[in-house]
């Protein structure tokens, strides 16, 4: 008796799961064999353009620290490779031959006056008497010319003073210039200033200065698209110079560029750009690599799209959408450039267009789709 219920409880069950297969309400079911996928809505909008280039970090301004006079190095009053201020010294040479030099050119100078002084008593004395008609008026001649003989001395006296104290003022050598002092190349007793060589070299670098260069190619390519206002660019190219270091790290200030050169490298066909970057922290030295970023630029009313919504086939990209009737369409595409983890696409979608990014394996053109959101769907491809 309990086998015959529970065969009759069975056949109820199988003919209601055959009923209800056979149902014709309409969505009660996806279409069989409707592949899930995920999907997303295309929309237009402005999207920044960054232009990256390999750079190298230089010096904003290298001075050879050279002696003005010749003599014996005394002293070496700095630390090799580290930073100097404006007007530190660095080099002393030995003082003595210039202060005798001083002592004599003012003594001089001390004599040139006294026969001034001397020449302009006389001028005083014989003027009178030439008034009063007692001594000739050569007498008075000859005293005014000594009087601008005597002055034309003490001048060239005063001259060679001046030069004697700005010698003595070159034994004591300091740097024009903010920022790190390389090696010495002489000792102490080294005589120098009789040697094209220099003392040594203070590289400046706040500002530092990056260059870097562009192809042609990319040149005129960035042209046609500026032309056919693909790109705008900022107003008088100001770009936002950024840089990023060898091992990954940005630097935390941002420059300009300062430089562009007058023509194309015959050698390597590329234009040479420099861009002027703080570094008050000193995190850049010279001779650095570096990867330059340039900010400002705007792709206008741009279409992007997820990398995996693009497809290679033999004739080129491809994206899957959703076509009429929830079916699987194929359009071919022309993309661009990447921005961050999407591509942008220049020709074969519009906006409103719905993409398949999840789902497309296995899809055939007209196969029937169940549409899901992208940020929800569950399907890895």
């Amino acid at each position: 008796m309990n086998r015959m219920i529970r065969r009759a409880a069975a056949g109820t069950l199988a003919c209601g799961l055959v009923l209800a297969g056979c149902s014709d309400e309409p969505g009660s079911l996806p279409a069989a064999g409707a592949r899930p996928v995920g999907v997303i809505e295309v929309a237009a909008a402005d999207r920044p353009v960054t232009f990256d280039y390999a750079g190298r970090t230089a010096s904003s301004q290298r001075v050879e620290i050279r002696p003005r006079v010749t003599g014996y190095l005394d002293a070496i009053d700095y630390q090799e490779g580290t930073f100097v201020d404006e007007g530190d010294v660095l080099f002393r040479i030995d003082p003595k031959p210039f202060e005798a030099r001083l002592r004599g050119a003012r003594a001089e100078l001390s004599q040139q006056q006294a026969r001034l002084d001397n020449a302009r008593a006389l001028l005083a004395r014989v003027e009178p008497l030439v008034e009063a008609r007692a001594v000739a008026q050569k007498e008075a001649d000859d005293a005014r010319a000594l009087v601008a003989e005597s002055a034309a001395a003490v001048e060239a006296a005063s001259s060679r003073v001046f030069e004697a104290e700005l010698e003595l003022g070159y034994a004591t050598i300091t740097t024009p210039v903010t920022g790190i002092a390389g090696a010495a190349r002489f000792r102490q007793g080294a005589l120098v200033g009789g040697s094209a060589e220099p003392l040594t070299e203070v590289a400046r670098i706040d500002p530092i200065w990056v260059e870097f260069s562009v192809a042609e190619g990319t040149l005129l390519a960035a042209r046609r698209s500026t032309e056919n206002r693909q790109i705008e660019l900022p107003r008088d190219q100001a770009f936002d110079v950024r840089l990023t270091l060898a091992d990954g790290t940005a630097h935390p200030e941002t420059g300009r560029i300062s430089f562009a050169d007058a023509q194309i490298s015959e050698r390597t066909g590329t234009l040479l750009l420099r861009a002027e970057v703080p570094n008050p922290d000193a995190v850049l030295r010279p001779g650095q690599f570096v990867t330059v970023h340039l900010d400002g630029a705007v792709r206008p009313a741009a279409i992007a799209v997820p990398q995996s919504a693009v497809q290679q086939g033999p004739k080129g990209p491809f994206a899957w959408l959703v076509g009429s009737g929830s079916t699987a369409e194929r359009r071919p595409l022309r993309v661009g450039s990447w921005d961050g983890e999407a591509w942008i696409v220049h020709e074969g979608l519009f906006e409103g267009d719905r993409v398949i990014v999840s789902g497309v394996v296995g899809l055939a053109p007209g196969s029937p789709v169940q549409v899901r959101p992208a940020s929800a769907d569950p399907v890895v491809n």
